[in-house]
């Protein structure tokens, strides 16, 4: 039960449902990742055929672009993480987002 995102910030999320969470940047998406940290994902993502990978709304989508091309896996729908989305779109609201990540998700493992 692994996904991978832009950066660590499903935490509470993780605990509550069992899920781990791995991402290139960690917390931060003020740091870069270093091209090791970068590598070791891409070889975990190989290794245990994780496809759940996911972009975030706010967070720049090309560095898992890179990763998730070079692990051979398709992004799944933008994940919504430390902001709502335009009115138009699925993370409107807060349960609007919830119920929205919720259902990505839950696609993503579901091809793990």
């Amino acid at each position: 039960r692994k996904v991978i995102t832009s950066h660590d910030a499903f935490g509470y999320f993780a605990a509550h449902y069992q899920l781990k969470f791995l991402a290139p940047q960690g917390v931060s998406t003020d740091g870069e990742a270093s091209a090791k940290q970068v590598a070791s994902l891409i070889r975990q993502i190989q290794r245990e055929k994780i496809k759940a990978v996911f972009l975030e709304n706010m967070a720049n989508p090309k560095l898992l672009e890179q990763l998730s091309k070079e692990a051979n896996v398709v992004p799944g729908d933008t994940l919504y993480a430390d902001a709502l989305s335009a009115p138009d779109q699925p993370g409107a609201s807060y349960l609007k987002m919830a119920k929205h990540n919720i259902t990505a998700l839950v696609a993503g493992l579901q091809k793990n």
